[in-house]
């Protein structure tokens, strides 16, 4: 039943693309996300459902959109930048094969962010594929959180829709995606006009909260306790009563702490003593080896370098209490493990320099949302009409996204995780859009005229 349904989802949005085609480009980023071609048993698992979305996606644009409004920003170049480069290291790879097979769909996703933001010409482009992205996400994450409360989950333990342990599958990844689509989700719920504000959006968009909140739970992974932190730190800036927010937010904590799984809390609790889990000391063993080689390899070693290293990684522990403590050293060799940071698997793979374009990039982002809200929250004040009202909070919601990736990322090797690159486009494509806008206004008006108090941003069609 569950092959039926999925056939014939990705089937109605590929026929309802002949009418309205930017609907292929949303069916991608739901292939991309959720990939039903995994999920499916049947007939989608025998074609190349992701290429074949991947290509109407483009031919969508190329021959049947208005090209008009297209511009290409300043992050844009530096993906073209970033995507070439890395098909320089691919060339001279230290690991060819290896390489290759990493490459075969970093480039794809690459390029789909470069692509992405030239089709988001309108706020209903621009939301809609808000809420694909949302929802494909939430099917994954509603899924985990259900088996959460079931079971309790456990570490590498929590089965979602697949069990490959790619992509949103792997525990670490998903805990950090689930914790940075809150923001855009609250967005929907507030300001989303395909879904009316009401009480079955905001319902929908609280439970799904609750369920991105229940899934670094039921993976036991660190990484997204550490990302909800950070969340909650951020949403000071935008709540109405700090205060109340934190003590809200303790007693929640304090209430939650008796119901969580006693793995979860000793797994959390080597946090702070990352000498004692062997996992955290071979992390900081690849990172200091990767120093190590850069030194000698500037330009880095193409992907999958990592496959090279030799490593040995420490563990202490201590037994008893008080003058009978005992500490316990413990060594072992290791080689080939993964860099489990995007930060030192920019900088093993691509060197320097890709590591500078990453990081440019993602900082790059962070200045233009805050840019951006900054600029339209002003123009709230001065005109607040229902116009002016969405933008503001989506660029927070994008940065508060992005700041969530930038933190996971610190300790897993996502740094061409194909969500987040999506995140990029959107951030561009925002970017793009509402940069447009501003420059029709300042044309428009005459010379010595000040700004009008109502401002328009264009047809919500699109």
């Amino acid at each position: 039943m569950l092959n039926l349904f999925l056939t014939g989802f990705v089937g109605l949005l590929i026929a309802l693309g002949l009418r309205r085609p930017f609907i292929w480009v949303l069916l991608y980023l739901y292939v991309d996300i959720l990939a039903p071609q995994k999920v499916s048993l049947g007939f989608l698992s025998s074609v190349p459902i992701s290429l074949i979305a991947f290509v109407l996606a483009g031919s969508s644009w190329l021959f049947l959109d208005d090209k008009r409004d297209s511009r290409f920003t300043f992050r844009q170049v530096l993906l073209v930048l970033l995507l070439v480069y890395c098909g320089f290291t691919t060339m001279s790879a230290d690991f060819p094969d290896a390489a290759a097979e990493k490459w075969a769909w970093v480039w794809k996703a690459l390029v789909f962010a470069i692509f992405l933001p030239l089709t988001l010409r309108t706020r209903l482009r621009i939301e809609a594929s808000v809420l694909v992205m949302g929802l494909s996400a939430g099917a994954i994450v509603i899924g985990g959180a259900l088996k959460t409360l079931a079971t309790g989950g456990g570490y590498n333990e929590l089965k979602l829709f697949v069990n490959d342990n790619t992509g949103l599958y792997e525990g670490s990844i998903i805990s950090c995606v689930s914790v940075a689509i809150i923001p855009l989700v609250l967005w929907l719920a507030n300001h989303g006009s395909i879904f009316p504000p009401d009480r079955r959006a905001r319902f929908y968009a609280y439970a799904q909260c609750f369920a991105c909140l229940l899934i670094p739970v039921g993976t036991q992974a660190r990484t997204g306790l550490l990302c909800l932190g950070l969340l909650g730190v951020m949403a000071l800036r935008s709540v109405k009563r700090p205060m109340l927010f934190v003590a809200g937010a303790a007693v929640a904590l304090v209430l939650a702490i008796p119901f969580l799984p006693k793995t979860y809390t000793d797994r959390m609790g080597t946090i702070q003593n990352h000498e004692a889990d062997e996992s955290a000391s071979t992390r900081i063993a690849v990172w200091t080896w990767t120093l190590g080689y850069v030194q000698d390899h500037p330009l880095g070693g193409g992907f999958a370098a990592y496959l090279q290293d030799k490593i040995t990684v420490q563990t202490r522990s201590v037994s008893g209490d008080g003058n009978t403590a005992a500490v316990s050293v413990d060594s072992m060799q290791d080689k080939a493990r993964a860099f489990h940071s995007s930060y030192f698997e920019m900088l093993g793979e691509q060197g320097w320099p890709g590591l500078f374009l990453w990081l440019t990039l993602q900082i790059s982002g962070v200045v233009q949302m805050e840019m951006l809200n900054r600029r339209w929250r002003r123009r709230y004040r001065e005109a607040p009409v229902p116009a002016n009202s969405w933008q503001a909070p989506l660029a927070m919601a994008l940065q508060q996204a992005q700041l969530v990736y930038m933190c996971g990322s610190l300790f897993v090797g996502i740094a061409f995780q194909p969500f987040i690159l999506m995140l990029v486009g959107l951030q561009c494509g925002l970017w793009s859009y509402l940069g447009r806008i501003e420059a029709a206004e300042r044309s428009a008006r005459p010379a010595g005229r000040p700004a009008p108090r109502l401002l328009r941003t264009g047809p919500a069609s699109g």
